[in-house]
């Protein structure tokens, strides 16, 4: 069996082991605590230890706390072998404050899964110590409910941080409701200190939100909910209304909602400080956008001046019409589709905050109009992307003159700038790095 996934079995194990192994374990985690700090020192220490025979069990355990920091859980365990004072220091509730799950299927992950053994030794023996807890799954639905099973063996956990990561879809979302509502429930109940929760992708739903708000509603200061189908509107302004403490929130398009806005402005509300809000649509006209008021995103400015608004759009070109129709503050702005023409000439007029703007696609329209009016009006714009796209060597030149070195990230692929009389693309290398105060070159696509 292997030496990290038992307990007590970890010191009987290593009995076996040579004096000669444990001196080597022993120097090498000693070094690795900073290889470039005292070097003569710390050789000098190990010839004075074997010198005068000095065993290293009588090490005082705070030294041996401080290097088991540094190392990863398999280092941990196998310094854990050296002797039995090593081996308490081993299981010592600072050591197990955070962990991360890893679940994976052989058929659908290359990945590696923490031992079945190492699980279960974490339920029985530090369970109460878990405060940062995340799961990461694979694709498969075996892997998600493994992760459930654990959940909802956590009952003496008082956990401050849950993540639930899924590296493909469906994972979490083919687990039944019932399940899942189960066992994230054990978390909500027997956690009083929830401070940052990320379920992205899961079947969570209104009833397990309220029952996260009836006991977390003091501390809870992010979370993250994308593509939560079960989630209504309703749900998200239950949590906007009792959880006043809350700072970070990301969700999907159809959960916003102008009362959700107000709720977030209330007086008793903190300050908001990053509103993520995923814009997403499967099949085209499948889902009717609705359009939020002037009124109620002022209300949210007014209240959290410095917040920072995320949207990320994966729509198709026809539905985009209710977006930007009014001055929206929105800072940062991902465009994972096409966009229109007349959409991004609304941005530039609509949207003053702005921040960040990438664009993927965009067609055979050049947006030389389009990106000038960007510069124009949005004066706080420090990033740009474009992807494929067309626009003209001068209206290009012509938008980082006006955007001058503010812009610290400027990614264009070459194949967007198309030559006009005064310039072609290998030409306005010279003018771009002028006006940025630093050498740029247009981004290249790869040939292989």
């Amino acid at each position: 069996m292997d030496s990290y996934c038992t307990g007590d079995n970890i010191y009987r194990s290593g009995q076996s082991g040579g004096t000669q192994m444990k001196r080597h374990i022993v120097e090498n985690l000693l070094m690795s605590v900073d290889e470039n700090e005292n070097k003569k020192q710390k050789a000098g220490t190990f010839e004075h230890v074997e010198d005068t025979g000095v065993e290293w069990g009588n090490l005082h355990f705070d030294i041996i706390l401080h290097i088991f920091q540094y190392l990863p859980l398999v280092d941990r365990a196998h310094a854990s072998l050296v002797c039995r004072s090593w081996n308490e220091v081993f299981h010592m509730p600072d050591l197990w404050r955070r962990f991360e799950f890893e679940l994976n299927q052989p058929a659908t992950s290359y990945l590696k899964s923490t031992h079945p053994d190492l699980i279960q030794q974490i339920i029985k023996k530090h369970a109460d110590h878990l405060q940062y807890v995340s799961f990461k799954v694979d694709s498969s639905t075996e892997s998600a409910e493994a992760a459930c099973d654990i959940l909802s063996q956590l009952v003496n956990c008082s956990i401050k941080t849950l993540g639930l990561i899924s590296t493909a879809k469906p994972s979490f979302m083919n687990v039944s409701k019932a399940h899942f509502a189960s066992a994230l429930t054990v978390v909500f109940v027997n956690s009083k200190s929830l401070s940052s929760i990320k379920i992205d992708d899961t079947p969570v739903d209104d009833p397990s939100l309220k029952v996260l708000v009836a006991n977390n509603s003091d501390t809870l200061k992010l979370l993250k909910m994308s593509s939560c189908p079960h989630v209504s509107p309703a749900g998200i302004l239950c949590v906007a209304d009792q959880c006043h403490g809350l700072r970070e929130l990301a969700l999907n398009y159809y959960l916003l909602s102008d009362e959700l806005l107000l709720a977030l402005s209330s007086e008793k509300h903190v300050h908001l400080e990053h509103l993520r809000i995923d814009v997403v649509s499967e099949n085209p006209g499948q889902v009717q956008f609705h359009t939020i008021k002037k009124s109620s995103w002022d209300a949210l400015i007014k209240h959290s001046p410095k917040v920072n608004i995320v949207m990320y759009f994966f729509l198709y070109e026809e539905e985009f019409d209710p977006f930007f129709r009014d001055e929206t503050p929105v800072t940062h702005l991902y465009f994972g589709r096409a966009v229109s023409k007349s959409m991004l000439g609304r941005i530039g007029m609509n949207c003053p905050r702005l921040i960040e703007l990438v664009v993927c696609a965009n067609g055979l329209q050049p947006l030389d109009d389009e990106l000038i009016r960007i510069a124009e009006r949005c004066k706080n714009l420090t990033a740009m992307g474009l992807g494929e796209c067309e626009v003209s060597c001068s209206a290009f030149v012509e938008f980082v003159k006006m955007c001058g070195g503010r812009l610290t990230q400027l990614s264009i692929m070459e194949e967007v700038l198309i030559p006009d009389q005064k310039y072609n693309p290998e030409q306005i290398h010279w003018e771009v790095s002028k006006y940025l105060g630093r050498v740029w070159f247009p981004d290249m696509m790869p040939t292989w």
